[in-house]
């Protein structure tokens, strides 16, 4: 459990926080995006009680990879900044790049707001496979 929930809750904090900045960094570039996140048609309102339960996303995500990770770390034979960065990569390449292909696909989102949750999903990835490989070896 140790090698799990601390790991995983310490990753959801670190990705919530990158996520945040790639946000800010994106928003600032492209003031646009700002439009699109506050149009209720798509998004729910911030002040909408229901989008306290965005904030958890991070921290579930984290706990999850953390599971996922202890269950296969064996699999990564290298040193360990590698092994977490390869666990990340894969992490994005079967989870990001296919939700995010039916995102686009499927709801009305620009290709920008698509590719910066795609960027995210990257940096959860890396993020969360390197505190993993340092912390749950």
């Amino acid at each position: 459990m140790k090698k799990i929930v601390l790991p995983g809750i310490l990753a959801g904090i670190l990705m919530a926080a990158v996520g945040m900045l790639i946000g800010y960094v994106f928003n600032a570039i492209f003031p646009s995006l700002m439009a699109e996140y506050n149009n209720t048609a798509i998004f729910r309102a911030m002040e909408d009680p229901l989008m306290s339960l965005f904030f958890l996303y991070p921290l579930i995500l984290g706990i999850a990879l953390a599971w996922l990770w202890d269950k296969t770390k064996g699999l990564f034979k290298s040193d360990n900044w590698k092994r977490g960065v390869h666990f990340g990569l894969i992490y994005f390449v079967v989870a990001s790049i296919p939700g995010m292909l039916i995102t686009y696909s499927s709801f009305q989102v620009s290709l920008l707001i698509t590719s910066t949750w795609t960027l995210n999903g990257l940096a959860n990835g890396l993020i969360a496979g390197m505190i993993f490989a340092k912390m749950n070896k």
